[in-house]
């Protein structure tokens, strides 16, 4: 679940998928229009409550602060992200065609803390 910064001063919850790029930031695929992105452009805060697929279990949650990596410049990257997360796409060319269809960016977190280290 990723936490923003409403214009408000409120919380935006976003539940997303994440990945670690080559850099050891956290990396999330997003639509240019999406509130999030418009959040975090406005204010790069970001914290994020990371968990496996079931719900309990462990879980960590971190903070830092993002960029939105945009297209052209983010094609190679979501590229990366699918890659990491789901293997091979069996159409490259119609991945990219959809990734510029659809305004995809690239959210690139720099985590700056991270918890709990221990459960209560």
């Amino acid at each position: 679940m990723l936490a923003t910064t409403k214009r408000d001063g409120s919380t935006q919850l976003s539940p997303v998928t994440v990945g670690v790029d080559g850099d050891a930031k956290v990396v999330i695929s997003s639509r240019e229009t999406a509130f999030k992105v418009c959040n975090l452009r406005r204010n790069a805060q970001a914290e994020l409550c990371v968990m496996r697929d079931e719900f309990y279990g462990p879980w960590l949650q971190l903070s830092g602060f993002a960029n939105i990596l945009s297209l052209p410049g983010a094609m190679e990257p979501l590229v990366d992200y699918y890659r990491s997360l789901s293997g091979e796409h069996p159409d490259w060319d119609d991945y990219r065609a959809v990734m510029v269809r659809d305004q995809r960016c690239l959210i690139r977190i720099s985590v700056t803390r991270a918890g709990p280290d221990q459960s209560g």
